[in-house]
């Protein structure tokens, strides 16, 4: 995509953002995450962790065939709760506590999960 693109984009999202109030009522703009009781709900066997405030998923096939960069590591699981679907960040509910987490050159919306020599790739599960 060109810059273009971007810029126009941009461009109407801060309008959509500052603009167009009618009558004094300001419009709240937000992000619809998803928590991990939803995704749990949808697959009991999800393979899941919460990063900063975002439920991250794992086995998903498109994801996978992705060829991606490690890049730095950003965190790591320390936590396990497989009990329940009260999630706090670094918390997951298979992966290993030590498991780092690593962004991923290419997209900002997968991380990268090491652990044991194995490599997983985490995408974002949000609303949209």
């Amino acid at each position: 995509m060109s810059h273009k693109f971007y810029h126009v984009l941009l461009a109407l999202a801060l309008f959509s953002i500052t603009g167009c109030s009618n009558g004094g009522e300001t419009t709240r703009v937000s992000i619809d995450r998803v928590d991990a009781e939803e995704v749990l709900k949808l697959d009991p066997n999800a393979d899941i962790f919460q990063y900063d405030g975002v439920i991250y998923k794992t086995n998903i096939d498109w994801v996978e065939e992705l060829s991606l960069t490690k890049d730095v590591q950003i965190g790591e699981i320390k936590t396990i709760n497989d009990a329940n679907a009260d999630f706090k960040d670094e918390m997951a509910n298979k992966l290993p506590v030590g498991a780092k987490v690593f962004s991923a050159k290419e997209r900002g919306d997968i991380l990268i999960v090491e652990f044991e020599g194995e490599i997983l790739k985490y995408l974002a599960i949000v609303e949209g």
